[in-house]
């Protein structure tokens, strides 16, 4: 299965380079409502986590919900297979009046420790991404070690391609957040996608209500160096693209000498509630946009996984 995934993805990557773009438009949209109609498993999964975006919405509302969502995340990939081929400096002037809160960035870099962008899977990241590194230069993030290799490497080129710095979530030289701390002492932005936990040293919140996990890693990092958190989001509109940078999480930082273990828990957690907390209301103003197909509950995950998420003790 893994290897016919690589081979769609390349003929993605290839078709969308040589139709017309209102061809290319017209055939994701159509396949994103195939897919909506055959209501698989990840529709499926899609639908249970809109309906705790929107508990209000009836049978036919979150059905419509459901179908915008799909849509979004086809434009997503269309957008990705032509990125390649679009003037990234007149994309940038496109997104540029459109990104609110920049100057949370700007004055994070100035005061010289660097930044953590946190960002939920929503819009376009990768077009955000093409934005910031004009603006702020090369930023640094980690990536998924997907299978097989070669779509994993297929990826990496990609976004290093786009200005990137990509460093994979297990297997590299050097552990990712080493490196990640240390891009933040030299003054760069370290942006992470974090409404999904990976790991298995997420930390416990509340997500609309219910409890789940986050990863730990932004709040960890703002704490270990000083650097600010920014929550942000990257959302679609009809004529383009939004990106909305957040004013900073409050962290408290640790002592310089501090090890790994001797983070403070309870810091870590507020921290992470409150990024979780922001990209919530986010999410709830354009929930469409929002593309998590994916088990993020533990009420959706099987018996034997859920002992592993954290829990909220109070």
């Amino acid at each position: 299965m893994s290897r016919w995934a690589d081979v769609g993805y390349r003929a993605g990557w290839r078709l969308t380079r040589v139709l017309p773009s209102p061809v290319v438009e017209r055939v994701f949209r159509a396949a994103a409502d195939v897919v909506a109609r055959r209501n698989g498993p990840a529709v499926r999964q899609l639908r249970r986590n809109l309906a705790r975006v929107v508990p209000a919405a009836g049978v036919v509302e979150l059905d419509e919900l459901v179908r915008r969502g799909l849509r979004s995340y086809a434009r997503y990939w269309r957008e990705v297979f032509r990125l390649p081929t679009v003037d990234h400096r007149a994309l940038r002037r496109e997104v540029d009046p459109h990104v609110d809160g920049r100057r949370y960035l700007d004055e994070a870099l100035a005061a010289g420790r660097g930044a953590v962008v946190a960002l939920p899977h929503t819009g376009n990241w990768d077009v955000a991404g093409v934005w910031l590194v004009g603006h702020s230069g090369r930023f640094t993030t980690v990536a998924e070690r997907l299978r097989p290799e070669s779509l994993y490497r297929r990826f990496v080129a990609y976004r290093e391609w786009l200005g990137f710095e990509i460093l994979p979530s297990t297997g590299g030289d050097m552990r990712a957040h080493d490196v990640l701390e240390q891009r933040l002492c030299d003054n760069r932005v370290v942006c992470l996608l974090a409404d999904r936990d990976l790991t298995s040293s997420g930390v416990a919140v509340e997500l609309f209500g219910e409890p789940t996990s986050m990863p730990s890693g932004p709040a960890r990092l703002a704490l270990a160096t000083g650097a600010p958190l920014l929550p942000a989001g990257a959302y679609f509109a009809p004529d383009g693209w939004r990106v909305r940078i957040h004013p900073p999480v409050a962290c408290v930082p640790v002592s310089g000498d501090a090890s790994y273990d001797s983070y403070c828990h309870a810091q870590v957690a507020a921290a992470t509630q409150a990024m979780a907390d922001v990209f919530a209301a986010d999410i709830a103003e354009r929930p469409e946009d929002w593309h998590m197909l994916q088990p993020l509950w533990p009420a959706d995950l099987p018996e034997h996984r859920r002992a592993a998420v954290p829990r909220c003790t109070g």
